[in-house]
């Protein structure tokens, strides 16, 4: 017990003076993404992806929808390339839930996995490739006991743009008989 101890304080002092355990809890992230599972996309064709987040045990956040005004509500914010038009972005209903810091009131939350629905349209002209899009969500995690300050997950992932499968594909001008010099 004292050798655990002499080690969890030396770790503390190994981590510098200024940092203090309320510095820990704020650079802690609470949400993580799971990595995405794209199909190829076609040009010219809106298509759904689904992003998959991850609220960390024992913590939950606030819903796109909180039903208190004052709450930080979750969302999404994404920046695609020239030619990647970003649509709709569709969140997953929370769950009411009461907490021991507010018994009475039901907060609208989620927590565990969730997934965020992003309607993603490369425009017609774009080149077929892999385009990266990036971005973060934003939201304000709570434990049982207290809330901690709003965050910023970093968001990214790519784009593998195809061309439209049902473009009817143009022949070859048909060849001339004669000889060309």
């Amino acid at each position: 017990m004292r050798r655990a101890l002499l080690c969890a304080c030396a770790l503390l002092l190994s981590l510098g003076a200024a940092t203090s355990a309320q510095d820990i809890v704020r650079s802690k992230s609470y949400v993580s993404m799971l990595a995405p599972v794209i199909d190829p996309i076609e040009r010219g064709k809106a298509t759904d992806i689904e992003l998959q987040f991850r609220v960390s045990r024992g913590f939950h956040i606030n819903s796109n929808r909180p039903k208190q005004e004052y709450l930080k509500k979750t969302e999404l914010k994404l920046t695609a390339p020239t030619d990647i038009i970003i649509g709709k972005i569709n969140y997953p209903d929370g769950v009411d839930r009461s907490f021991p810091f507010a018994p009475n009131e039901k907060l609208n939350v989620y927590t565990g996995d969730f997934a965020v629905q992003v309607t993603v349209r490369p425009l017609k002209t774009v080149l077929p490739q892999k385009y990266a899009v990036h971005g973060y969500l934003k939201y304000q995690a709570c434990d049982n006991a207290a809330c901690y300050p709003p965050k910023q997950q970093p968001v990214s992932f790519e784009v593998r743009v195809i061309k439209d499968r049902s473009a009817p594909r143009r022949p070859n001008p048909a060849q001339s008989p004669h000889a060309h010099s």
